[in-house]
């Protein structure tokens, strides 16, 4: 074998190693849309979810407000009106990734689907709208824990689907993420050095007007708290109840609980669920 044809054989092999990193078409990499309601994005393909998560809307307590601006918007998306894409932000456990799930499973028979997307595909968002584009389900990209920094390559293609790109976004898919951070990347005290004041007037410096961007192209912002402690004895009640238990705290139960939270350092839903279940188990 001369040198031309080694050279032609190491660049064949070569290609064949890019094709398999790079996402494959929409045209031909259509999933089986009624295989599942909740679909995985993963190395370019949809990959259907057997077993979601089972939560309800009715589980999810100490976040009414929350809960009601949320379902509102979701239901004037599966009902063909109007809606906006929604960034859930705040303390952690307190319910924003649950309220999603909660949502797919109270409106899938509305054909609601859900397409969980990670941090690291969202650069392929352009191969998911073409994918669904014309379908006629509703779908909601679903992106949890999201924070960025602003050179990542999926922080600028999820700005750009947001607000901003050529391509048309399509109507039936709405993107939903959840963050503890409210800007969605780390903030430091030098991004405030630049801080411009002009009479009585602010204008912040170039690098916190690039952060604040992004969230601000979501049309809805909620934001979560932490639970009281009345509220999260509630929540360990509630899933005490749901593990076949009373729903009646005695003293003992309520001590035991309280003492989880302080162990955890954190009265969140996450929290109560986990306590009832150790809990009930040991009952």
């Amino acid at each position: 074998m001369d040198k031309f044809d080694r050279f032609l054989d190491r660049a064949e092999r070569l290609m064949e190693k890019l094709e398999r990193t790079l996402p494959k078409s929409a045209a031909g990499n259509a999933p089986d849309w009624g295989a599942a309601h909740a679909f995985r994005w993963e190395q370019g393909r949809l990959i259907p979810v057997q077993h979601p998560h089972r939560i309800t809307l009715s589980d999810l307590l100490g976040i009414d407000r929350q809960k009601q601006i949320i379902e509102q918007n979701t239901r004037q998306f599966v009902q063909g009106r109007t809606a906006n894409n929604m960034l859930l932000t705040g303390s952690r456990g307190t319910g924003k990734s649950s309220l999603v799930k909660a949502l797919l499973n109270e409106y899938s028979k509305d054909g609601l689907r859900l397409i969980e997307v990670g941090k690291p595909a969202l650069a392929d968002l352009p191969h998911i709208i073409a994918l669904v584009a014309g379908r006629p389900e509703r779908f909601i990209l679903y992106c949890d824990d999201l924070s960025f920094n602003a050179d990542e390559p999926g922080y600028q293609a999820l700005k750009a689907a947001l607000d901003g790109s050529l391509v048309a976004f399509s109507d039936n898919l709405l993107i939903y993420a959840t963050s503890n951070r409210r800007h969605l990347m780390p903030e430091s005290m030098q991004d405030n050095l630049a801080t411009k004041y002009v009479g009585d007037e602010i204008h912040p410096g170039e690098t916190v007007e690039e952060k604040i961007s992004l969230s601000e192209r979501f049309g809805l912002w909620v934001s979560f708290y932490p639970f009281s402690q009345d509220e999260y004895l509630d929540i360990v009640a509630h899933w005490l109840k749901h593990f076949g238990m009373s729903g009646e705290l005695d003293e003992v139960a309520r001590q035991a609980a309280l003492q989880w939270s302080i162990q955890r350092g954190s009265r969140s839903g996450r929290v109560g669920w986990q306590f009832a279940r150790d809990w009930a188990g040991k009952s």
